[in-house]
Parts: C-alpha cells; sequence; structure tokens
C-alpha cells in the first residue's frame, strides 16, 4: 500500500477554512480509533476498582448528600424549589459534574495521550473525540441513575423526559467548547487544570445547582445571566416535567457554542503540533 505524502512548509498566512475543513474531516475519519482509545480508557478506569462505575456518580450523589443534610438539619435554609429537594439537589449536582467533565474532557483526553504524541503520528482530533465517547458513557450510567431517583420520590414519568438527552448533549458542548480553548496552556502549565478545579468550585455558588435563584439582589443578576444556568435549569426542568423557563437562552448558548467549537477545533489543530514539538525536545 503506498504511503501518503505530507510536504510541510511555513505559511504567510493561516487560511481557518482549511484549518476547519481538514479538523472536521479528521474528526470524522478517526472515529474507530477514538473508539478503541475510549474502551481501553474506560476498561483501565475500572479494571482495578473495587466499586467499579459506581464511581461515575459518587462524587455528585456525595455532594448531593451534603446540601440535603444541611437543608434538612436547619443548617442552611434554602426557598422552596417547587420538587422534593432530594431530586432538586442531586439533578443539578449531576447535571455540574457532566459539565465540569466536559470541560477537563479534551485536556485530560490530551494528556494521557503525551506518551503517543511524540511517537505516533495520527489525527489528533481522535483524542477529542474519544474524550467525548467516555463523557456519553459516564453520562449515560448518571441519566439512569438520576431517572431511579425521580422515580423513588414520586416525581414519575413526564414526557419531557424523553427530551433530556438532548439537554445532556447542549452541557457536553458547551463544556467541551470551553474546554478546547484551555487545552494548549493546560497541556504547558499545569496550573490551568487546578485553576479550573477552583474556579468551577466557586462558579457553583453563583449558579442554581443546589438552591434556587433568589427573587432579589445582585445574586439573582449573576444567576441568571450566567451561561451554565440555562443548561442547569433547562435539564432539570426537562426532567421533572416542568415547562423550561429558560429555553430561549439555553437555544441562544449552544447556538454561540457552535463557531466556538469550530474555532477551539482549529486553535486545537495549531497548538497542539506545536506543544508535541516542545515535549520531545
Amino acid at each position: 500500500m503506498a504511503l501518503e505524502t505530507r510536504v510541510y512548509q511555513k505559511e504567510r498566512t493561516i487560511n481557518f477554512s482549511k484549518l476547519l475543513k481538514e479538523s472536521l474531516r479528521d474528526l470524522f475519519g478517526s472515529r474507530f480509533l477514538a473508539r478503541q482509545l475510549a474502551e481501553r480508557d474506560i476498561k483501565a478506569m475500572y479494571r482495578q476498582s473495587y466499586l467499579g462505575i459506581i464511581w461515575a456518580f459518587i462524587m455528585p450523589l456525595a455532594t448531593a448528600a451534603v446540601w440535603i443534610f444541611l437543608n434538612s438539619s436547619g443548617t442552611v435554609r434554602l426557598s422552596d424549589t417547587g420538587i422534593p429537594y432530594p431530586v432538586y439537589a442531586f439533578s443539578g449536582t449531576l447535571i455540574w459534574s457532566i459539565i465540569v467533565a466536559s470541560i477537563n474532557s479534551p485536556m485530560q483526553s490530551t494528556q494521557a495521550a503525551k506518551g503517543i504524541l511524540t511517537k505516533i503520528n495520527f489525527p489528533k482530533e481522535a483524542l477529542l473525540l474519544s474524550g467525548v465517547y467516555k463523557l456519553l458513557f459516564d453520562s449515560s450510567i448518571k441519566v439512569l441513575m438520576l431517572i431511579l431517583f425521580v422515580f423513588i420520590y414520586g416525581v414519575g414519568f413526564h414526557w419531557s423526559l424523553l427530551l433530556f438527552p438532548i439537554a445532556i448533549l447542549g452541557a457536553i458542548l458547551f463544556g467541551t467548547t470551553l474546554g478546547l480553548f484551555v487545552t494548549p496552556m493546560g497541556l504547558l502549565y499545569k496550573d490551568i487544570g487546578k485553576i479550573i478545579t477552583f474556579g468551577m468550585q466557586l462558579i457553583m455558588y453563583v449558579t442554581p445547582v443546589v438552591y434556587a435563584i433568589p427573587k432579589t439582589g445582585i445574586m439573582k443578576s449573576i444567576m441568571t445571566w450566567n451561561p451554565i444556568t440555562p443548561i442547569v435549569l433547562t435539564a432539570r426542568d426537562l426532567v421533572v416535567g416542568f415547562t423550561p423557563a429558560y429555553i430561549n437562552y439555553f437555544l441562544i448558548v449552544l447556538i454561540l457554542c457552535v463557531p466556538l467549537l469550530f474555532l477551539g477545533l482549529i486553535i486545537y489543530r495549531i497548538s497542539i503540533p506545536i506543544i508535541v514539538e516542545r515535549l520531545s525536545a
């Protein structure tokens, strides 16, 4: 079989449309490789773990349990949510965990492949797609757990629940888009990963994850304009059968994510070869 010949030369200008076309082509063409990488990572993640797949929802469940205890004990007084508070808290923390995992996914997937990046020439977009596959796997487990939670607390089935996976895909799109922009710097400086972890912990408190948006005050304005708010609220409303109050804002955020996602793919395609060169130097 004839090997492909590539000629690398310095270009004076950057052709963004060409870079995007090549990136999307490699993203589509690396589906099999991405699936193999995802299967390898998932099996390695749970192979030597006693609790196995349970770790996928231990963190959101533990976080929700803390807030449920604080609310039920009277330590923290929270406004009425309109649904059983355990469902409100668990759905919020679960959706939040998916968003955070999506932000970290591009950087973690690329970081984990450092060993082969400097040795094997393959479409780097396969690493991004592999991360998405792993997100879908983990998210499907969490969604099943949330549905079980909904029935246990008597919320019951609503037809809007069938649209919930779309909201989850929106959360993954949003998080992955942000993750693409921080990945290049995150590969060079470990501080970026720590900043993201710390920053997301702070942002959680200005997002209606475990408590509702206040009716007045500056916190109401901050939480209302927070772009993560419509994602969390829309997903939760679909789960419990409410009419999504922030559906327009939710759609606006997703529409804006599409061109930003394309820009992130271009930045990733340009930066990764440079970073690989630095790593191998």
